[in-house]
Parts: C-alpha cells; sequence; structure tokens
C-alpha cells in the first residue's frame, strides 16, 4: 500500500535556512533550522509555527458521517458541534490501539487528522465498514496541509496570520482536548500539578497551495518557525501519546492515560468497549506509561526501543538489572534537559532505581508516574468471603 508521505510534494519549508530535514516518522519536513533550544522556547511561547505537511487528512461528508464514527470508535462524536475539537480511537476486538484519530467537524464535514503511515490503512477500513450509510470518505491530503502551534488563546493564533482553510465557513482549527480531561472520560494520573494544563497545542489546516507563501514569510523574518524536535520535547513533557511512538500493537488506552482525552466511558457499544471497561473498573493495565528524568552528563540520549532496566535486589546475593519496559520517546527538554517517555511493567515501584542501556551505554533515569501502579479496578467491588470460610 502507497505510503501518503511519499505520495506528497517537498515541504518548501525544507528549502529555509539551516532546515535540517527530520528521519523516520518525520521524514519530509525539518527537524530543526539550526537552534532547536531557541525554537522550542518561541514554540512554547505561542510565538513559532511547526510545518506538519507531512501528516495525513482525511474528510468524512454525509448525513450519517458523526453518527457512523461515533458506532466504531472509543470517543461520543455522534453530537460533536460545528467548530467543535475531539480526539478518537480505534480498538480492535481485544482493545488494543489500532489508530488514534483528531477529529474536527465543520457542520458539513468531519476531518480526520493523522499520522501519514497511518492514513491508508484507516481508509480502507473506513471504506469496508460504510454498509448502506450515507458516508463519503476522501483523501484530502494533497490538499490540505497542517501547520502545528502552541498559541494560548485566539488572540494569539489570529496574531500569526494563518491562511486557514474554511472551505464550510468554519476556519478548519484543531484543538488538542489533551490539557483537560474531557466529558466522560477519566484521568489516572495524579490531578494535581499536571504538565498537560500547559499544553495550547493547535493544528491549522491551510491550503498546500499557500505552504510556499508561509515559508517566505519565515524567511523574511516575518513569522518564526520551530522543527518536529522542539515540539517532540514540548509533547514529551506534557505526557502527551503519540501512538506511532508509545504505542504498539499490545497497546490498550489505559497504559497511556489516553482515557483521560480519547475515551468516552458511558457511551455506546462500539468495537473493544468489553476490554476497556473491563480494566478501569475491575483490573489494572499491565502496562503503564512514566516519564523519565534522564542523567545528562554523558549527553546521550536514548531512541526509541532503548531498553529500561530496573535494579532487583535479593536477600544475600548481589543487585540483578532486568528489563522491565522501553523508552517510546526521548529529548532535550529546554528547562528539563534530558527526558523521555517510557512504556514498564505496570508493578514496577515508582521508587526504584531505573536505567536505560542506549547506544552501548547505561544512563541512570529517575522515574516519574503517568499512571500510576494502582490504575484501573475503579469499580470497588467488595470481595466475596470464599465459600466454607469462617465469617466469625
Amino acid at each position: 500500500m502507497t505510503d501518503t508521505a511519499d505520495t506528497l510534494p517537498a515541504s518548501p519549508f525544507l528549502g529555509l535556512p539551516a532546515a535540517v530535514p527530520a528521519d523516520g516518522l518525520d521524514a519530509g519536513v525539518a527537524a530543526h533550522y539550526g537552534n532547536p533550544m531557541i525554537e522550542q522556547r518561541k514554540l512554547a511561547g505561542g510565538q513559532a509555527i511547526v510545518d506538519l505537511s507531512h501528516r495525513g487528512v482525511l474528510s468524512v461528508t454525509g448525513p450519517d458521517r458523526r453518527s457512523w464514527l461515533n458506532s466504531m470508535t472509543s470517543q461520543a462524536l455522534d453530537r460533536l458541534a460545528p467548530g467543535e475539537s475531539s480526539e478518537t480511537l480505534v480498538l480492535d476486538a481485544t482493545g488494543r490501539v489500532e489508530y488514534d484519530v483528531r477529529v474536527f467537524d465543520d457542520g458539513v464535514t468531519t476531518w480526520l487528522l493523522l499520522e501519514a503511515q497511518e492514513l491508508p490503512g484507516l481508509k480502507a477500513w473506513l471504506e469496508r465498514m460504510k454498509f448502506m450509510l450515507r458516508v463519503e470518505i476522501a483523501d484530502e491530503s494533497e490538499n490540505y496541509a497542517t501547520v502545528g502551534t502552541m498559541a494560548p488563546d485566539a488572540a494569539a493564533l489570529d496574531a500569526l496570520k494563518l491562511p486557514v482553510a474554511a472551505p464550510n465557513t468554519i476556519p478548519l482549527v484543531w484543538t488538542d482536548p489533551w490539557s483537560a480531561v474531557v466529558a466522560g472520560g477519566w484521568q489516572y494520573a495524579a490531578a494535581d500539578g499536571h504538565p498537560a494544563s500547559a499544553w495550547h497545542w493547535h493544528e491549522v489546516l491551510v491550503p498546500r497551495t499557500e505552504l510556499a507563501g508561509l515559508a517566505e514569510r519565515v524567511r523574511s523574518g516575518e513569522l518564526a518557525v520551530a522543527g518536529t524536535l522542539a515540539l517532540e520535547a514540548l509533547r514529551i513533557a506534557a505526557w502527551r501519546p503519540r501512538l506511532a511512538l508509545e504505542g504498539d500493537e499490545k497497546t490498550i488506552p489505559h497504559e497511556l492515560d489516553w482515557l483521560r482525552s480519547a475515551v468516552h466511558l458511558n457511551k455506546g457499544c462500539y468495537r473493544g468497549q468489553e476490554t476497556v471497561a473491563k480494566v478501569h473498573n475491575l483490573g489494572h493495565p499491565p502496562r503503564r506509561l512514566v516519564m523519565l528524568h534522564l542523567d545528562g552528563s554523558d549527553t546521550i540520549l536514548p531512541v526509541h526501543g532503548d531498553e529500561v532496566l530496573a535494579e532487583k535486589v535479593r536477600p544475600e546475593t548481589e543487585a540483578e538489572w532486568k528489563v522491565v519496559g522501553q523508552i517510546t520517546s526521548a529529548a532535550i527538554h529546554h528547562e528539563l534537559g534530558p527526558i523521555a517517555l517510557a512504556v514498564v511493567k505496570r508493578a514496577v515501584p515508582v521508587s526504584i532505581q531505573l536505567e536505560v542501556h542506549a547506544h552501548g551505554e547505561k544512563v541512570a533515569a529517575a522515574q516519574e508516574a503517568i499512571v500510576p501502579t494502582d490504575a484501573g479496578a475503579e469499580a470497588n467491588i467488595p470481595r466475596l468471603p470464599r465459600l466454607g470460610a469462617r465469617t466469625h
């Protein structure tokens, strides 16, 4: 199947001075433009944009579009109002996450924003699920490009003067719901001090023909730009999961605290709902997301897939180091220094010493819990006494 990213024209932002192309998942746009730390500060302050024109865009039209999407995915979308943003997950029958989709409706069309690599698979699945419903699906990636910004409010967003697309009069601006727990959602992370409160992320759709003009505004100094390295550092610091990095074939939403923004616990049936409800009410997720503060003395930054180990001390024996998880994302933050997200086994104590094996070296890591070890089992059903057990 053709990768959508391979069919898109080269981004004009790659022609800017000092632009360094990204590789891997973000190939097709710039990783940075010469100074990632300055770019990161400007992005965090809402003064810069990020070229995400390698991302995919799907449109869904037709009178049944919202109820149809609602019936198949984890979020309540049937009453999504024009101009409202949401996030939803496509799960398999066992509750494992297959797709993470950013959703926006303009009153006529529902727009689905996602990784370009995931677009062909999701589009094919949606086509198979149409049956006799009045919906039409189209790949709009060649017509619309995604531009990201951390503008803290509408006035700051307007000040950037972006050529926002509005084919049905409502500007196509998706606002990330991660900044607060959505209606029907649930947060496993501690309520106090959650870094998402400072995460003011927007993804703006602009006509792809306008990208060259945006790049010229950057070249002239009128507009500031940041690369994907800056965005990733801020995302990690906000504990914001990205399925293509934090997820794998076993991921369930609870492990990444995704009930916070992408799951409605009280909506009707959808594929995978039984697992969502059972783990949340009666069980515990087998793994959990943590943030790691890394020792930066050797300037070694781990990469996706590097092993995370925990020290296991047995009585009267030397300490052993056991693999308990893996790095999913890592970056150098302009204030926190080297940080990473990792998925580890649920039972790993929060206080235990961790280390990361990266580039043949051992890097000490301090753990900050995102999903706690006791996440789940929220129904608090009392345990019944065993048959025959004495009760007095």
